[in-house]
């Protein structure tokens, strides 16, 4: 179901979001031994275990959710061209979130062909599903695309969801469900549009 993203508000985003895993969350994972909605809740568990920051824990959990929400349609290992999820995520999530969130969002896919052009040793990381839309994505990027990408200054912080990315595909990792994270989520919803 592709959502009316103008009738999203503050007030009904998180039950949105919470809508899309508990409707679709059991979807297929782009080949992986997990499902989108596992993947997404592994990387934002983990990112929690760890201590690290709620803007990376939502950003883990949202990453992702383009594939619900592109009209493009969801990945699968047929595919001869990139869907770009990324962007259709970010453009639901840029009216909700901080600049570090929706840039997760948006670059995670840059940052896999960024950190496979800087550190050749992940794309020993990289699962066969995740090869494969690495190269439909353009493969490691070129030096003039590492430059330009390392201008962003939200470039730590994509770069920290993008290990949580390749980390959340463990089959049968117990979590959390999305309703464990939804007050958290809240909080960043609304003390972004306190602020704008």
């Amino acid at each position: 179901m592709t959502p009316n993203v103008e009738s999203l508000t503050a007030e009904n985003i998180v039950a949105f979001i919470g809508s899309i895993f508990d409707r679709r969350g059991d979807e297929e994972y782009l080949g992986e031994p997990v499902t989108m909605g596992e993947h997404m809740l592994q990387g934002a568990t983990i990112a929690e275990q760890n201590g690290q920051s709620e803007e990376i824990i939502v950003a883990a959990l949202l990453h992702d959710i383009g594939h619900f929400t592109s009209e493009f349609g969801t990945f699968s290992m047929d595919d001869t061209e990139d869907r770009h999820h990324e962007d259709a995520g970010a453009e639901v999530l840029e009216r909700f979130f901080p600049s570090v969130v929706t840039d997760c969002c948006r670059y995670h896919v840059a940052a896999k062909r960024y950190l496979c052009a800087t550190r050749p040793e992940y794309f020993g990381r990289l699962s066969e599903a995740s090869v494969h839309s690495l190269n439909l994505q353009g493969g490691p990027m070129s030096p003039a695309e590492v430059s330009e990408f390392e201008k962003n200054p939200n470039l730590s912080d994509i770069i920290a969801v993008r290990y949580l990315d390749e980390a959340g595909k463990i089959a049968g990792m117990e979590t959390p469900d999305f309703w464990h994270f939804a007050p958290m989520v809240q909080r960043m919803v609304d003390r972004y549009l306190t602020r704008t």
